[in-house]
């Protein structure tokens, strides 16, 4: 073989291991948590104008994860080789466009191309995407030098084990808790913890006033600020982010009450008790239903022995919902529980448990445990 011959045969295996290892990863993590992708299609959709495409969104999320992780097996096994090469061109000559504009236009912050696991800007990601799509290329055009790791005839039965393996498994984790949780409210995690940042590692802003004089509107800082020259109008003030420095892994987890009017007959937010949650020495139990409309009733039996199992034992117990305080209403009206209602976003429940609804146990701040809706014991404290 000769030397040009033997580069060849290294590049195209180095293609072969990074876009294989690549796409299996990338299929892997999101297989792990189907529904963290399902809501990251559901942005894109918003951003599109096509809400009326949700209905398909968890349907598409199970079926490209399980497409991008089998692909990576394929390739990395050297199973079908010349459709599998074929098949990851046309994937990358989709998505590598699509990231660019996602970068351009910036919609969502995240792609969530790796999920939660390894999160990169868009930027980022329209880079890695063009490296693969070289690699990807270069794999089309030499195929034939992709090494089979297995017999031929074995080809099928690995094919089939491991489409059934990323279709089983981001079932799995659709209708359970996923197995991995790479989220910030994961078992072990302490609340306020993450959502603290050293100051002086975080975004350095400034204040910038704008005054006017003579018509003429000008900028000034505290530093130059026209103290003394009473003749400057004030019009507006805004804040600068001058460096971007690191962010909490939670920032927008805030948790109000609400409670029932008896004077107006309806239910209306009241306080911010987040601290009071957070800071609680003895166990609270929090309920999670991101929305009452849409959440399932099947194992609601099962929250209200916990409720009860609290009452009795001095723990607190509340149901946070991002559903409006009318529909909170009208849900305790038909189902009458007597639970401690509480309003918080959407997103930060969606994030905080991937079920609707979902029970997790805090001691100080700090997540003990969680469960879905069917796994929900009888006595959560010590299971």
């Amino acid at each position: 073989m000769s030397a040009n011959s033997k580069i060849m045969k290294l590049l195209v295996e180095l293609s072969r291991v990074i876009v294989g290892a690549t796409f299996l990863f990338s299929g892997f993590v999101k297989a792990v948590d189907p529904l963290g992708f399902t809501y990251k299609i559901e942005d894109y959709l918003i951003e599109l104008g096509l809400p009326e495409f949700f209905p398909l969104a968890l349907p598409a999320a199970v079926c490209l994860v399980t497409a991008e992780f089998a692909l990576g097996v394929f390739l990395l096994l050297g199973i079908y080789r010349k459709w599998t090469v074929r098949l990851i061109v046309v994937f990358m000559v989709f998505f590598t466009p699509l990231t660019l504009w996602i970068a351009i236009a910036n919609p969502v912050e995240d792609c969530g191309c790796f999920g939660d696991a390894f999160v990169i800007s868009n930027w980022q990601t329209f880079y890695k995407n063009i490296i693969l799509l070289a690699g990807a290329v270069l794999l089309l055009l030499k195929w034939e030098q992709v090494t089979p790791l297995f017999p031929k005839k074995i080809a099928p039965v690995a094919a089939l084990l491991t489409l059934l393996l990323g279709v089983l498994f981001s079932l799995h984790n659709v209708y359970r808790l996923p197995v991995i949780d790479f989220r910030p409210y994961k078992i072990g995690a302490n609340i306020p913890q993450q959502m603290f940042v050293d100051p002086e590692k975080a975004d350095v802003l400034e204040t910038v006033f704008i005054y006017s004089k003579d018509g003429v509107e000008q900028e000034f800082t505290e530093e130059n600020y026209p103290w003394n020259d009473s003749t400057w109008i004030f019009v507006d003030m805004k804040t600068k982010l001058v460096k971007e420095g690191e962010k909490p892994a939670i920032e927008d987890f805030a948790v109000e009450s609400l409670y029932y009017d008896e004077a107006t007959g309806a239910w209306d937010i009241g306080g911010d008790i987040t601290d009071i949650i957070l800071s609680e020495p003895s166990y609270t139990f929090l309920m999670i239903a991101y929305s009452l409309e849409k959440m399932s009733l099947k194992h609601l039996e099962r929250f209200r022995e916990v409720h009860c199992y609290a009452q009795e034992n001095g723990y607190s117990f509340y149901l946070l919902t991002s559903s409006s305080a009318d529909a909170v209403g009208k849900w305790e009206q038909h189902h009458h529980t007597g639970f401690q209602f509480c309003h918080a976003d959407e997103r930060v429940l969606k994030t905080m448990i991937r079920a609707n609804p979902g029970l997790m146990l805090l001691k100080e701040g700090t997540v003990i445990n969680k469960w879905d809706g069917g796994n929900v014991p009888d006595k959560p404290i010590g299971n």
